[in-house]
């Protein structure tokens, strides 16, 4: 498995390219808005010769959605989110222009993902754990054999998501990263949606606002 990261969009947010070794691909949240970002993610995948496969949401704010429609119709590829993202995903719409995002188009949603799921890839899989808390069904995907979670907003280096937009609970996301997300092996290594990876010992003892 290979995985290759972008920085994308005035949130600074981590978009990750998933690639087997026989060249299939995952986009997951794909935040590339500006014409040049698409162009730089797509110009990646001809380069390597990647077959896209599907676009995979962890959660549904805006920073992580806004390449689903271009690249959807681009790679004529599904759209994945969390069962229980949708009225996140559906609130869309109605806030970009406020971050001056005007040419936003919401992509349709073609299947849904739940806890316990299993998001295979040929020899690559990932089993999803529902993370509430910083969205309402914040999803994050674990590969066992890597020792690697794709994990969205709900871990960063010494930090966590926040709590305070619509749907968040900041109680929610402490236990469910105590109770979940620290239950993984300590040297599991952690993809965040924004910032550097760290990984699950690091945050049980360096983590401010959650301990192991």
């Amino acid at each position: 498995m290979l995985l290759k990261s972008f920085v994308f969009n005035p949130f600074y947010e981590n978009t990750y390219v998933v690639s087997s070794e026989a060249g299939n691909c995952l986009i997951f949240d794909p935040g590339c808005y500006e014409k040049y970002e698409l162009e730089e993610l797509k110009e990646y995948i001809h380069l390597n010769d990647l077959n896209v496969k599907g676009i995979i949401n962890t959660h549904c704010h805006i920073d992580h959605v806004l390449g689903n429609d271009s690249l959807k119709y681009h790679f004529k590829v599904p759209l994945s989110i969390p069962e229980n993202e949708q009225s996140v995903f559906d609130s869309v719409p109605a806030y970009a222009p406020q971050w001056g995002m005007n040419g936003y188009k919401h992509a349709e949603v073609d299947e849904y993902l739940k806890d316990g799921d299993i998001l295979s890839l040929d020899e690559v899989s990932f089993r999803m754990i529902e993370v509430p808390g910083h969205s309402p069904g914040h999803l994050v995907f674990y590969n066992e054999d890597e020792k690697m979670v794709i994990g969205g907003d709900v871990l960063f280096r010494e930090s966590i998501g926040r709590t305070d937009l619509p749907g968040g609970n900041h109680e929610d996301l402490l236990r469910n990263i105590q109770e979940k997300v620290y239950k993984l092996p300590e040297d599991v290594e952690v993809f965040p949606g924004h910032g550097p990876s760290t990984t699950i010992g690091h945050e049980k003892k360096n983590n401010p606002f959650v301990k192991g």
